[in-house]
């Protein structure tokens, strides 16, 4: 609270809810091996969008198919340098948030997804954003998500078809971390 003001609202006594009562918590169970059936939305095709599952971990996972605290859920998101260095701020952002919605809509029903964007983390979301230097470095990047079995969106710029970023759906830190540490944080020039 800064002077008097506060970021969340006072009032809680609104009859519209965008989010369901803390009460009615979704129900779902994670396997063992994080295999999740995969909704693929009809417009994407499926050389843009990973529908492997992912691999085994040893993340901690409870029974109730949520992510222990230790582990925390996180979305990566990474964009082109060269793009960066080229086109205008907005656009770019632009580009990340296509990416990020795309693969978040595509896993929508999937444990950890549901989890990430639930009432009690919708205000606490983690998200990394990464750069790679160009087009061939993404593709390759996204060729190696495929192979490791981490879902994922490549975006392509429509209608000029250029792959511009990818972002992950939320997985647990410990599973994806390791596919992006040779990244640098991405940073505007």
């Amino acid at each position: 609270m800064v002077a008097g003001f506060s970021l969340r609202p006072v009032s809680t006594s609104s009859s519209i809810s965008h989010f369901p009562p803390k009460h009615s918590k979704v129900q779902s169970r994670v396997s063992e091996s994080f295999c999740f059936p995969i909704r693929s939305p009809s417009r994407l095709s499926s050389n843009q969008m990973s529908t492997e599952p992912a691999a085994d971990s040893n993340a901690v996972v409870s029974s109730d198919g949520k992510v222990e605290k230790s582990d925390i859920l996180m979305q990566y998101v990474v964009l082109r340098r060269d793009l960066i260095e080229k086109w205008p701020l907005g656009s770019i952002v632009t580009q990340g948030c296509h990416a990020s919605v795309s693969a978040i809509w595509a896993y929508k029903d999937d444990p950890l997804t549901l989890e990430y964007c639930g009432p009690e983390n919708i205000d606490s979301m983690h998200k990394v954003t990464l750069e790679v230097k160009g087009e061939s470095q993404l593709e390759n990047l996204a060729e190696k998500l495929r192979a490791g079995g981490i879902a994922h969106k490549l975006w392509i710029e429509q209608p000029e078809n250029i792959p511009t970023c990818l972002a992950t759906k939320p997985y647990p830190k410990s599973i994806v971390s390791p596919f992006f540490r040779r990244l640098k944080l991405c940073k505007y020039p």
